[in-house]
């Protein structure tokens, strides 16, 4: 089998944030690159590529079979979507192999009205069960990033059922590693408001912090990734996409890691020996690397104490550098290296030109003949000519004035109409207008690759429902049984929330909604493998009458059984689209807003008919939330690696403190994954009064999540407090506040 066939079964995704970094990607060997435009996408400290740009950049990727993928994955508001309609009315005019994708409504919305447009689900989705590859199958995704956080006989199982069912795996396979699952990091946000959902990760994981119990100084930092020696681990899983993370990192960064990878695949693909030699992974930017997450095997040697390149400790360890002078010898060898990389790339892609093709038309024509117009560019040479033959004319007649400004339109971000030519024409004459704009069109098609453009699409105004007279309901959610008496009040919905680890409860929880059938399962927003099948198992036993879900697999498999299904504040709903999107794909019957944007940015989202609107006014602040054991680093614990075990049996909490004295409570529940909070609870009383009449209904979280937040009454009592407030007692507001102290509401006032 060639090189090429075999090659094919694989892709290598590399990262682009530059113009020399995507160039880079592509002398390197890249199969397909990844990377942003100036705005809408999640990596705006990547210096980012203008529109003017794209399609040189395509024009040059594809002479080198190389594709080219947008990233358009942030939320999107509502304000933004004109903007979002008018880029997507160029992107589908441009030969861009693909776009990638976090928001449901921009799903939807190409789904609908640009369906010749690729789409990827990207990485903050967080996909990590068949239910979420169904969903995002149905969205028309071809390709579906799979979480960081997943061994590699979970990635097999996704990739085999993915083949199943039409949906490729891509899988990051070198670079940063999170702490926290992807999607569901709002440490940024609740921070200073530089969301992680819209690509503005200011990485406080990465930040000092006091030192802490077990004597480490940045206890949320992690070696990055990668897998370079389990390529044939990831072949025999079925993997399509090897992406490679680093849209913020320079070129030379990116060449390095592409070319290896790109060498590793290519000896994989002609059986010869894997390659097992890393020195040039090392001479560029590292934070030392791991395989942990792939080998399954959570522990404690993921971590390092040091954000930094950790390059020249590398080095200086395997030259067993120990004086000044030996660790300067080895210092200065990796600055050789590297000015020698950063010159290699320089001069291979000296001669890749991304800018604009001139265009040259010359206009030809005679009384009694028709208009002939020849169309040159570097690429091609072709013709166009008008039905109607010229006549002469005393009135208006064809002059440079006319072909300018109807062929103005040529000028289009590839190409530069550099001359018209109307030697050849004779003077006086005319033909009907409409055919110069037929002509016109003929010309965009031929420079198109003879594919006539897509018309741009226009977003119908939407009909505003009236807003509703009722009174929003009260919600409450629990994760105790024995808070099952004490929340319960007429007329008040009772959340209560199942584990992450839903296989080993199963059968308890069955039973647990079986004698309380007025409980509404909650279900979380990560669940892997068998804890995913487990939810399923739950859902055909309980049928429970609604459920809200904050794992789309979830939503998809309610859908299925018709059991009605609420989106939750995990699933980062931020626009009217995505509503739309979830009750018109997934029979969903109402979705909580994010708790991510403000009043203003909430105000214009307009639900579809009979769909039910809500959101969380009061809650811990979950920041986000790992596979990895977060009390390895801070108070220390005995176990070398986190495992099934833990994730049933492990409760406890600690805290952390950075050194602006921020800090942050470290918190494990049983049967949930580690999760960090906010030191304060969120209280947001201002939305009840400022948009009433836009919820069915406001959510209390009265789960046991020690935070620093102190309520000076019990449960019934809160609760009774809240439903007093919302239904227009103002005096119940004070007296809240006076119960609960010590609350934040940033996200609220700041928002996205």
């Amino acid at each position: 089998m060639g090189n090429n066939a075999m090659r094919s079964n694989f892709e290598l995704l590399a990262p682009g944030g530059d113009i020399e970094s995507i160039k880079a990607a592509i002398v390197a060997g890249a199969d397909a690159i990844y990377c942003g435009l100036d705005n809408f996408n999640a990596r705006n400290r990547a210096t980012n590529i203008t529109f003017e740009d794209l399609n040189g950049i395509v024009r040059v990727a594809h002479q080198r079979d190389c594709k080219i993928f947008l990233t358009l994955n942030i939320m999107i508001l509502e304000s933004e979507i004109p903007a979002v309609i008018r880029l997507l009315n160029k992107l589908v005019n441009t030969k861009i192999d693909g776009v990638i994708l976090q928001d449901l409504g921009l799903f939807h919305l190409i789904k609908q009205h640009f369906p010749t447009l690729d789409v990827h689900a990207s990485t903050q989705v967080n996909s990590h069960n068949e239910g979420q590859i169904l969903f995002m199958g149905q969205l028309n995704a071809s390709r579906v990033n799979l979480s960081r956080e997943l061994n590699i006989k979970e990635i097999k199982h996704l990739a085999q059922f993915g083949h199943q069912h039409n949906v490729l795996m891509e899988v990051f396979v070198h670079g940063s590693y999170c702490i926290g699952f992807s999607g569901l990091c709002y440490i940024s946000s609740a921070k200073n408001g530089n969301s992680g959902n819209r690509g503005r990760c200011s990485q406080p994981c990465r930040d000092q912090y006091q030192t802490t119990a077990v004597g480490k100084d940045y206890p949320l930092n992690m070696k990055d990734n990668s897998a370079f020696s389990n390529l044939e681990a990831l072949a025999d899983a079925g993997v399509y996409s090897l992406k490679v993370e680093g849209r913020i990192k320079k070129s030379h960064y990116v060449y390095t890691v592409v070319d290896n990878w790109s060498r590793q695949l290519d000896n994989y693909c002609n059986q010869k020996p894997l390659l097992a030699d890393t020195r040039e992974l090392y001479t560029v930017f590292n934070r030392d690397f791991s395989n942990s997450y792939l080998m399954g095997d959570i522990n404690k040697a993921m971590f390092i104490d040091n954000p930094r390149d950790n390059s020249v400790d590398h080095f200086a360890q395997i030259a067993d550098a120990k004086s000044e002078t030996e660790i300067q010898a080895v210092k200065q060898k990796l600055y050789d290296d590297k000015t020698t990389i950063i010159q290699t790339v320089e001069e291979r892609i000296a001669d890749l030109d991304i800018n604009l093709l001139a265009l040259e038309l010359t206009i030809i024509g005679q009384v009694g003949q028709p208009l002939i117009i020849q169309v040159t560019t570097p690429l091609q040479q072709f013709e166009v000519a008008s039905t109607s033959l010229l006549r002469q004319s005393d009135k208006t007649v064809l002059d440079s004035d006319c072909f300018e400004k109807r062929f103005r339109s040529l000028n289009n971000g590839e190409y530069l109409l550099s001359s018209m030519k109307l030697s050849q024409l004779a003077a006086d004459v005319v033909v009907p207008f409409k055919e110069l704009t037929q002509m016109r069109d003929q010309i965009a098609c031929g420079l198109n690759g003879d594919q006539p453009l897509v018309e741009a699409f226009e977003l119908p105004k939407t009909v505003r429902q009236p807003l509703s007279t009722m009174t929003p309901r009260l919600s409450v959610l629990i994760a105790n049984p024995a808070d099952i008496i004490a929340v319960s009040q007429p007329d008040i919905a009772v959340y209560y929330q199942l584990p992450e680890a839903m296989a080993m409860e199963g059968l308890k929880l069955v039973s647990l909604f079986q004698e309380n059938p007025q409980l509404i399962p909650w279900f979380p927003a990560i669940l892997i493998g068998d804890n995913y099948q487990a939810a399923v198992t739950f859902l055909e036993h309980v049928k429970p009458s609604r459920i809200v879900a904050n794992n789309s697999g979830v939503g998809y498999a309610a859908h299925q059984l018709g059991l009605a299904w609420v989106a939750g504040p995990q699933m980062n709903i931020s626009n009217s689209l995505s509503l739309e999107c979830l009750q018109q794909e997934f029979g969903c019957v109402g979705a909580f807003i994010s708790n991510e944007i403000k009043r203003s940015q909430i105000k214009p989202i307009a639900a579809p008919a009979e769909f039910e609107l809500y959101y969380s006014i009061y809650h811990p602040m979950m920041l986000l939330m790992s596979r990895q054991c977060l009390f390895h680093q801070t108070v220390g614990c005995k176990k070398k690696r986190f495992d099934d075990k833990c994730l049933r049996k492990c409760d406890k909490s600690a805290s952390i403190i950075n050194l602006t004295e921020a800090s942050f409570v470290v918190d494990k529940q049983r049967g949930d994954h580690n999760a960090l909070y906010n030191p304060k609870n969120f209280l947001n009383l201002d939305i009840v009064a400022e948009i009433q009449n836009k919820f069915t209904g406001f959510m209390i979280d009265l789960r046991d999540i020690k935070t620093e937040t102190a309520v000076n009454a019990d449960k019934a009592t809160v609760v009774s407090l809240f439903d007093t407030y919302i239904h227009g007692d103002i005096n119940a507001r004070q007296i809240l506040e006076q119960t609960i102290v010590g609350t934040i509401c940033q996200q609220y006032k700041k928002g996205l």
